[in-house]
C-alpha cells in the first residue's frame, strides 16, 4: 500500500487518503474532500476526507472501546508492536521519505533523517516498557504503606504540525501507546499522508483496531471536536502559539489535561571567546535547515561587538552558497510549505527594513524559471540596532535571520530574555563562567551551548512562556503520558 500511495503522490494522478478509524479505512460521514499539494510543484498530489464532528466521535469511541484491553497488557506486550512497526519503519524508510518530501518539501537527505528519527522514537518508547515505576512510601501510620502508581489517561489526541509529519506523529504516538493508552492521531491537513503511512503499517504489523486511529481534516472542525469531546483524556499538540491558545481555551470547559509544544525564537548568542568558524556552520545549519521551518531554529544573533565583523562576513559567505532547489536533488534549501507563509515571512522582512535594518543579504521570494511553480524563498539577512525589529520578536519560520551587535554577555542575556517566547537558546562561549550564568538566568527550556540543533530522544524537549507547557522526550517526556493514582493499604 505505501508503494502505491508514493507512486499516486509522485505521478500526474491524485492519491485519495482515507481515514483510519477502529481498524477500517473510511472516506468519513461528510463527502467533502481537502487538496494537498506539493510546495515544490503546486501541483494537487492527493485529496483527505474533510472530517467532522462525527468522525471525531467515531475515532474516540474506537478508541475509548480498545483501550481498557490495551491496557491490560503487560506493558512489554505493547512494547513489541512498537518494535514491529519501528521496523517496518526502518524497513520502508526510503518509501516514507519521499512520502515527506512530496508533501512537505523538505530536501530528500532531510526527509531520510526525519524517517531515521521516526524510528528511533518508537524504539526508544518500546524500550521505556520496562522501566515503568511507582513508589512505595512509609505512612505515618502502623501497618501502613503508600503506594503510587503510574496508570495511563485513557484516550489520547495527537495533533501535529505540518514541518515534521512523520517524526512528530511518532514522537507522540510511542510514549503514549507504551504507556497503555490509545490514540487518536489528527495531522496537519498540510501534511496528512505521513501520518496515515503509519497507520497502514501499524495495521501490517497487527495492532489491535481502535488503538491507533488516524482522522483527517481541518483544525476549526475536527480538530476542535477531539478537542471539546468528553472521550478525549489527553491532548498532546505540536504547533503554532497561535493554535495553542485556541486549544487551551477550547479544552477549559473540560478541565482538558494539555501537552502544547507551541513557537519559538531561538537566540543565537556569540562570544568573543567563541571559535568562529564553529559558531557559523552552527548558526547556518540551525537556521536554514528544512527552509527554517523548525521551532528550534536560529530566529536572532546577538554578536559580540569585537567579533561580529568576522562572524559576519563568514556567515553571509556560507550562507551564500546555499543552494535552493528541487528536494530530491538533495539541495540544502527547499520550498516553504504554502504561498501564505512566503506571504508571511515577506511582510515581516519589509516590516524590519521599514523599521532601520540593514540589509546584508537580499534573498527573498523567487519565482522565475526553475521557480515558477512552488512556494521559493532564498535566505536573508538582516542587521537590526533595536530588538523591538519586527524581526527580532515575531516567529519568522522562515530562511530569514537577523542580527544583533552587544557589548557584554549581560546585555545578550537580557536581550534574549526580552521575548514572549521561551523554548530554545544557543550560545558560543569557551568561558565557563558564562555557561553557568547563562543556566541560571536564560529563560528557555532547552539551550544548546556549542554546538547547532537538534534535541535527544532521551533529552527532555520543553517550552516556557509562550512556547507551551508539557514536554516532549526522555523519561519526563513520557511521565507526561501517566497520571498517579495513590493508595493508602492499611493491613492492621
Amino acid at each position: 500500500m505505501l508503494q502505491e500511495m508514493l507512486s499516486a503522490l509522485t505521478g500526474s494522478g491524485v492519491y485519495r487518503g482515507q481515514m483510519f478509524i477502529d481498524g477500517h479505512w473510511t472516506d468519513g460521514s461528510s463527502g467533502d474532500v481537502f487538496e494537498v499539494e506539493n510546495p515544490a510543484t503546486g501541483r494537487i498530489i492527493g485529496t483527505i476526507p474533510q472530517g467532522g464532528a462525527d468522525d471525531a466521535a467515531a475515532a474516540l469511541d474506537a478508541a475509548r472501546r480498545a483501550q481498557p484491553a490495551w491496557a491490560a497488557l503487560p506493558p512489554f506486550e505493547r512494547a513489541k508492536l512498537l518494535f514491529a512497526l519501528a521496523d517496518a519503519v526502518k524497513q520502508y524508510d526510503g518509501v516514507l521519505a519521499r512520502i515527506v518530501v512530496a508533501e512537505q518539501g523538505k530536501p530528500l537527505n532531510q526527509a531520510m533523517g526525519e524517517v531515521g528519527a521516526t524510528e528511533t522514537f518508537l524504539r526508544f518508547a518500546a524500550e521505556s516498557a520496562r522501566r515503568i515505576e511507582g513508589d512505595i512510601i512509609p505512612s505515618d501510620s502502623m501497618d501502613e504503606e503508600v503506594w503510587i502508581r503510574r496508570v495511563p489517561h485513557g484516550v489520547v489526541v495527537g495533533l501535529t504540525a505540518w514541518n515534521f509529519p512523520a517524526a512528530l506523529a511518532a514522537r507522540k504516538l510511542g510514549p503514549a501507546l507504551v504507556a497503555g493508552n490509545t490514540f487518536v492521531l489528527k495531522a496537519h491537513e498540510f501534511t496528512p499522508f505521513s501520518g496515515i503511512a503509519l497507520a497502514q503499517l501499524a495495521n501490517q504489523v497487527g495492532f489491535p483496531p481502535g488503538v491507533f486511529n488516524v482522522v483527517t481534516g481541518a483544525g476549526r472542525t475536527i480538530g476542535e471536536a477531539l478537542v471539546t469531546s468528553p472521550d478525549s483524556d489527553l491532548i498532546t499538540m505540536t504547533g503554532s502559539t497561535r493554535a495553542g491558545r485556541e486549544i487551551y481555551r477550547s479544552g477549559a470547559d473540560q478541565i482538558k489535561v494539555l501537552r502544547l509544544e507551541l513557537g519559538g525564537k531561538a537566540p543565537f548568542i556569540v562570544m568573543d571567546d567563541a571559535d568562529i568558524n564553529a559558531a557559523v556552520e552552527s548558526a547556518v545549519a540551525a537556521r536554514f535547515s528544512n527552509c527554517g521551518q523548525i521551532c528550534t531554529c536560529n530566529e536572532r544573533m546577538y554578536l559580540h561587538d569585537t567579533i561580529a565583523g568576522e562572524f559576519l562576513d563568514k556567515f553571509l559567505a556560507r550562507t551564500s552558497s546555499l543552494r535552493v532547489g528541487d528536494p530530491l536533488s538533495n539541495p540544502d534549501i527547499g520550498p516553504k510549505i504554502s504561498g501564505l507563509e512566503v506571504d508571511k515571512v515577506e511582510a515581516i522582512v519589509e516590516e524590519t527594513i521599514a523599521a532601520g535594518a540593514e540589509v546584508l543579504l537580499r534573498g527573498g521570494r523567487l519565482s522565475d524559471g526553475a521557480y515558477a511553480q512552488g512556494h521559493w524563498y532564498s535566505p536573508t539577512v538582516l542587521k537590526v540596532r533595536d530588538n523591538t525589529a519586527p524581526a527580532m520578536q515575531q516567529e519568522i519560520f522562515g530562511p530569514v535571520v537577523p542580527a544583533m551587535t552587544v557589548s557584554s554577555f549581560e546585555e545578550a542575556l537580557a536581550l534574549a530574555n526580552d521575548s514572549e517566547y521561551g523554548l530554545s537558546a544557543y550560545i558560543y562561549s569557551q568561558n565557563f563562567r558564562r555557561l553557568m550564568q547563562a543556566a541560571r538566568d536564560l529563560q528557555f527550556g532547552e539551550i544548546y551551548v556549542n554546538r547547532s540543533s537538534g534535541e535527544l530522544v532521551q533529552g527532555f524537549h520543553t517550552g516556557w512562556g509562550q512556547s507551551g507547557l508539557g514536554g516532549e522526550d526522555g523519561k519526563y517526556g513520557l511521565d507526561g503520558y501517566f497520571r498517579k493514582k495513590t493508595m493508602y493499604v492499611n493491613w492492621s
